[in-house]
């Protein structure tokens, strides 16, 4: 499986004061993975995916709480948002087995869940176009480091290991399938999220929807419990 093509330059210019804060708050932790992680891509990876997986689960569970309140229809954001949680949580136990963190990581990544999550239902509780404005500039920035891991596999800074069979499987990659086609659908993946965030924030503030980059085709989880039942 090829993953779909990527537009890299799509970028949502801020308009108004809410964008500018979801973009001078993407930007400053931008600075901070800069700084802490410099080109450790696959360490990287890990922390980024720690806090790509909670908007979706928050914006779905807010999302859920409020349909059930208003007796109304999602429109299909619940479902949407829950799959992008899902998808994301895939990234980080796929990069979790190629960067193997070590027990101080494991405690970074458990500590900046925990506070992303409460400040990310905070601001959602607020302002839920702002929390998809951040998480999509969030996603813009995802798609530009995994073009520079990219670049590093590709020049050699980087090993070109083989893929872990978890990947393989949500994929349906084939057997010789190495790191750089990992990267090249979780990429895609982002690019995707990018889209649907800044749509659903542009929706939320009367602005017209764009397009939506595809998002590459995964495996159906299935629950373990019914395998053995």
């Amino acid at each position: 499986m090829s993953a779909p093509l990527v537009d890299l330059s799509v970028h949502h210019q801020p308009k108004g004061l809410s964008d500018r804060v979801a973009f001078g708050f993407t930007k400053l932790l931008r600075f901070c993975a800069d700084t802490f992680f410099a080109k450790r891509y696959g360490h990287r990876a890990v922390v980024l995916e720690t806090v790509a997986a909670v908007p979706g689960m928050v914006g779905a569970t807010i999302n859920h709480l409020s349909c059930l309140r208003r007796m109304c229809d999602d429109r299909g954001w619940i479902k949407t948002l829950m799959d992008e949680a899902e998808n994301e949580r895939m990234h980080l136990m796929t990069f979790i087995e190629i960067s193997k963190p070590t027990l101080f990581e494991r405690f970074v990544i458990v500590s900046v869940q925990w506070v992303f999550y409460l400040f990310f239902f905070g601001l959602y509780l607020v302002s839920n176009k702002t929390a998809h404005r951040v998480v999509g500039y969030f996603e813009e920035e995802a798609v530009i480091s995994y073009t520079h891991y990219l670049a590093e596999i590709d020049e050699g800074r980087s090993p070109n290991v083989l893929a872990p069979e978890i990947a393989k499987r949500y994929w349906n990659l084939p057997d010789t399938a190495t790191l750089r086609d990992v990267v090249l659908v979780v990429r895609a993946d982002e690019a995707h999220h990018r889209d649907v965030n800044h749509g659903y924030a542009n929706e939320l503030g009367g602005l017209p929807v764009q397009a939506v980059a595809p998002c590459p085709p995964h495996a159906a989880l299935e629950p373990t419990w019914k395998t053995a039942a």
